[in-house]
């Protein structure tokens, strides 16, 4: 299964970079995106392993629940 590489900007508009075959290149890619970000942007990059590029988008578009187990004082 392979890596896909995400920007992830206002809305949850995602825009996909990339992808590829190993976590290593997956991230030397990811991070080569992030350096080029404008940090007023309002844009993450995420990668996420998958088995097909719409698996991917599905999974980055679901809410994600806040794990109290996680969670510090501040909460």
């Amino acid at each position: 299964m392979p890596y896909f590489i995400y920007k992830v900007g206002p809305l949850s508009i995602l825009e996909k970079q990339g992808q590829a075959d190993s976590f290593k290149e997956a991230k030397t890619l990811a991070n080569e995106i992030r350096r080029h970000l404008d940090p007023k942007a309002g844009q993450v990059v995420k990668m996420i392993f998958a088995e097909n590029e719409m698996q991917a988008e599905e999974t980055l578009q679901q809410p994600r629940e806040l794990d109290n187990s996680l969670a510090g004082d501040d909460w």
